[in-house]
């Protein structure tokens, strides 16, 4: 089995957590210089500091939409 290193990054400043997962992915991209499609876990805190969410930046070919069409 081989084994891969998988980058965390902890944002320090708190988010709105009303921001959806393309909220944040737009927000990781903006603001911590981060590409969406690079393999990376984020996770966010809320303003109160009581809450956290984690968001994976998905391996995805450029050109992919952020989320698979369900229909």
């Amino acid at each position: 089995m081989t084994s891969q290193a998988v980058r965390i990054v902890i944002a320090t400043k708190p988010v709105d957590f009303r921001k959806g997962h393309d909220g944040l992915a737009a927000l990781a991209e903006r603001e911590l210089g981060l590409d969406p499609h690079s393999g990376i876990i984020v996770v966010f805190r809320a303003k109160r500091g009581d809450r956290i969410k984690v968001l994976l930046l998905a391996l995805m070919p450029r050109g992919c939409p952020h989320r698979p069409s369900h229909g």
